[in-house]
């Protein structure tokens, strides 16, 4: 009985991160689980703290990274970058698309999946009802490159820390991902030109389009810039990326204070924070599927792909994570993942693929990732529908050519 109360509780749980019922915040649901497996005795207290507490540095990570994302959204430096590139590239739509997939995938090395999200799907719908374009295809590459290159650098994704708590170098780091992120990178960018072959054959109207970066958006974008440049030096090191985030993101926003006390509140205050909570109630729930032997099976399962001939392995523990980034979103799959592939004897050569499952994976499905509901529910405001089938079909096509590639020349 013990075991099928925690597989329904965290079904329920993920359930309710994804379908969100009586429009309740997706935090609700993962702290709720966690609550439920503790007061029932599922789980003790002092077992809940500690795998809670494991978390830290990922809690740290979403912070600072956020706060710098919510900084560039607030000065409106993304939007403004965005418009001068219109400018820039009229009236050829194809030298649009080209150049704002380009954006997203700086955007989202730099800042993370979720930065881009929050900073680019407001801007590409404003963009394309500027333009008098179809906003599907910028939406899209919002989405896809979210995804696609949320593993160019260790810093590009939060599922990066879930997955490797110790992160490697970012020499290290990059010697093994660089080649697996540019293919996934660029046959992402392929697909999307053929999927959209005949809305980039039009011209565009460029005739409202924005402004140039004032003064003050200057500054800020110096400010997370060089912010971002402390991270990644960070990641360089072998620091814990995390707390550096936290700390440069803490320094970036009292500097920004001085200037702008409004702005920084409006950070503080808009800021999507409840990720942190939701991430919290996911270890929780994790460790309480690990006392039912739902790790072990995952441990046996990748051994197996270890056990392969190593490009077969690849495969086979990459597809299998993106059909459960698919059915049960990567977040959880990613807990999942950080407690099942170290130490016990996974070789290396399967972790980074379940790496590139966990951050490449979503893209098959609106329910992948945390980020795609992000966007999703972002649309929706603008009162854009996508269908599940309707990302499933994009999806499929996009993340299958995609992630054999990565996996093909993953090392």
């Amino acid at each position: 009985m013990h075991d099928v109360a925690v597989w329904a509780i965290s079904g329920a749980t993920i359930l309710g991160v994804v379908l969100r019922p009586f429009r309740f915040p997706e935090w609700i649901w993962p702290v709720a689980g966690a609550a439920i497996v503790v007061a029932a005795g599922l789980l003790s207290g002092r077992q809940a703290a500690v795998a809670a507490a494991d978390g830290a540095q990922v809690y740290a990570f979403l912070i600072g990274m956020l706060t710098l994302a919510e900084l560039a959204r607030v000065h409106g430096i993304i939007d403004s970058a965005v418009h001068a590139l219109s400018r820039r590239m009229r009236p050829d739509s194809t030298r649009l698309f080209m150049g704002f997939f380009c954006i997203a995938v700086v955007v989202t090395a730099l800042l993370s999946n979720d930065g881009t999200i929050v900073l680019l799907t407001p801007a590409a719908i404003a963009l394309a009802t500027a333009s008098k374009l179809r906003p599907l295809p910028l939406a899209f590459t919002v989405a896809f490159v979210a995804n696609a290159a949320s593993f160019v650098l260790p810093i590009s994704n939060p599922a990066n820390l879930l997955v490797f708590s110790q992160l490697p170098q970012l020499g290290p780091w990059l010697a093994v991902f660089i080649a697996p992120s540019a293919a996934a990178v660029l046959c992402t960018y392929g697909i999307l030109r053929l999927a959209y072959a005949r809305d980039l054959r039009q011209d565009y109207d460029t005739s409202r389009t924005g402004t140039t970066l004032s003064v003050d958006q200057r500054v800020i974008a110096v400010i997370v810039g060089v912010s971002l440049a402390l991270i990644i030096v960070a990641a360089g090191f072998g620091w814990p990326v995390g707390y550096a985030s936290l700390v440069v993101a803490a320094i970036a926003i009292a500097i920004c204070g001085l200037r702008d006390r409004a702005a920084a509140a409006a950070v503080a205050r808009e800021a999507p924070w409840s990720v942190v909570p939701l991430v919290a109630g996911l270890f929780v729930l994790v460790r309480a599927l690990d006392s039912t032997g739902a790790l072990e099976s995952a441990r046996i399962l990748l051994r197996n792909a270890s056990a392969m001939q190593p490009l077969l392995g690849r495969l086979y523990a990459g597809g299998v994570t993106t059909l459960a980034d698919a059915f049960i979103n990567n977040l959880p799959a990613g807990v999942i993942a950080r407690y099942a592939v170290h130490g016990h004897g996974i070789s290396a050569n399967i972790a980074h693929a379940v790496l590139v499952g966990i951050d490449l994976g979503p893209n098959l499905s609106v329910t992948g990732s945390l980020a795609t509901l992000l966007w999703l529910m972002l649309l929706r405001r603008d009162g854009i529908e996508v269908s599940g089938w309707h990302f499933l079909g994009l999806g499929a096509l996009a993340t299958i050519p995609s992630i054999a590639a990565a996996l093909l020349v993953l090392r």
